[in-house]
């Protein structure tokens, strides 16, 4: 694993040991992501839950994201040493703890995320539970985008208030990407 681009472009990224704990984004995914997200980067703060190795938060950091939570139980470690590596400290922060139980906190705090990456263990629902929590909390900017990565065969979207599924991909038979954004927002600039 590595960044693409950017500031820390060609850095390798440590993995947790036990490969068990983690399941990390390829980087053919990460390269295909961040060709449909472009320009929209630059700027934004991003939200990387369910983090892991933090490829995903660091590559927008490396591509001009202005800061970057990184959110995980089991790899906060891992994280911080990433985020060394890659001279990212000013504008990174790393939260251990539960997924959900951070969501809620932050709702309650009144922050907001520009760009979120949700890469959660496959089957195990939480894709789904992480998507509905978005869409029924104020945790996303009116402008924000949300890319949750789960397994090639979690097809079902729960019914949405507030988002809408903008983009959608496939990468063979394990790997599924999808794009939401507030549909207030869509039609002015979708990705």
């Amino acid at each position: 694993m590595r960044i693409i681009t950017g500031r820390a472009r060609g850095a390798r990224l440590k993995a947790p040991k036990g490969m068990a704990v983690t399941r990390p984004t390829s980087d053919r995914v990460k390269e295909s992501l961040y060709s449909i997200l472009g320009s929209l980067v630059a700027g934004r703060t991003v939200l990387d839950v369910f983090a892991g190795t933090g490829s995903l938060g660091l590559e927008a950091l490396s591509r001009g994201a202005k800061h970057a939570v990184f959110l995980d139980q089991s790899t906060a470690d891992v994280l911080r040493e990433n985020i060394a590596h890659c001279h990212f400290e000013r504008e990174a922060e790393v939260l251990a703890g539960d997924a959900f139980a951070s969501l809620a906190r932050f709702a309650r705090q009144g922050r907001t995320f520009d760009l979120v990456f949700c890469d959660p263990p496959y089957h195990k629902g939480l894709w789904e539970r992480a998507l509905s929590i978005f869409d029924t909390t104020t945790l996303l900017t009116e402008d924000a985008i949300l890319v949750v990565e789960h397994g090639g065969d979690e097809d079902d979207v729960p019914e949405l208030a507030t988002l809408v599924r903008v983009d959608h991909r496939r990468y063979g038979k394990t790997t599924q990407v999808s794009f939401f954004q507030r549909k207030s927002y869509v039609g002015e600039e979708t990705i």
